[in-house]
């Protein structure tokens, strides 16, 4: 699976940008356009979405692991790709009220509709209510709203980095983001969950930092980042009230 979101849509966190500053790597980084072709050229049977601001979303069952395999749904100009497989699709499905031919995607999908609409949760809630092995991108096109999440022992593989024009590329394929942006990606931090207005958090320690950490070659230039929580710095949330109490919205700020 590919996922392409444009800079402004993206807003990648700034991490992901230190390899780009060395010659060499952003030599090697192609545009999100050129992600997109790569992707298309390398999977003769991908199903390929354009989304607005545009950002792309990709899918293909070739090379699929039976254990993690790829879907993708779109309700309500709400698009999601779902890798892996929930544990407890049955009670979730009960929880919300939907049928039982209802897939991994559609829970997914209709637990952010709930969310966004109707309750005053927090994303690190939702998503330690998924129980098994995923990773997922969702965006809403209405609100230019997206939302990445892994499961916390990082169970499926899942990839992010940032192109040579900014833009914020996701991908289950190692191999197609390393054609794509060379030594330009990493791991998605395993249990957290990254929104374009509030950030990247850890669902299991939302009040914790999570920070990049820059690897180092020989010659002093920046080859690699990876992400981790910070257990020794806090967050603080900011309480919301109204009609602007919903998850989609939440914020951390760095607390004292």
């Amino acid at each position: 699976m590919l996922a392409v979101f444009e800079k402004s849509v993206g807003n990648p966190p700034e991490g992901l940008s230190l390899p780009l500053k060395g010659r060499r790597q952003l030599s090697e980084s192609k545009s999100g356009e050129e992600v997109v072709d790569i992707f298309q050229s390398w999977r003769a049977d991908a199903t390929l979405y354009t989304v607005p601001n545009g950002s792309s979303m990709a899918l293909s069952h070739e090379d699929e692991c039976p254990l993690h395999p790829r879907s993708i749904v779109v309700v309500d100009d709400v698009f999601c790709i779902f890798v892996g497989m929930l544990e407890n699709t049955c009670e979730l499905r009960r929880h919300y009220g939907l049928s039982r031919q209802a897939t991994e995607s559609m829970v997914v999908v209709e637990a952010y509709k709930v969310l966004r609409d109707r309750a005053p949760y927090p994303p690190d809630q939702v998503v330690r209510g998924l129980e098994g092995k995923f990773a997922f991108v969702l965006f809403d096109a209405k609100s230019s709203t997206l939302f990445l999440a892994r499961d916390r022992d990082g169970s499926v593989p899942f990839h992010w980095a940032m192109a040579s024009d900014g833009s914020l590329i996701c991908s289950d394929d190692p191999k197609i983001i390393a054609e794509a942006c060379g030594k330009c990606y990493t791991p998605f931090p395993q249990g957290c969950i990254f929104m374009n207005r509030s950030g990247l958090i850890s669902f299991d320690h939302p009040l914790n930092k999570v920070r990049a950490i820059a690897r180092e070659d020989d010659e002093g230039n920046i080859c690699a980042v990876i992400f981790q929580v910070d257990l020794y710095t806090r967050l603080r949330s900011i309480p919301r009230t109204g009609s602007a109490a919903n998850w989609g919205g939440t914020t951390a700020v760095e607390g004292e």
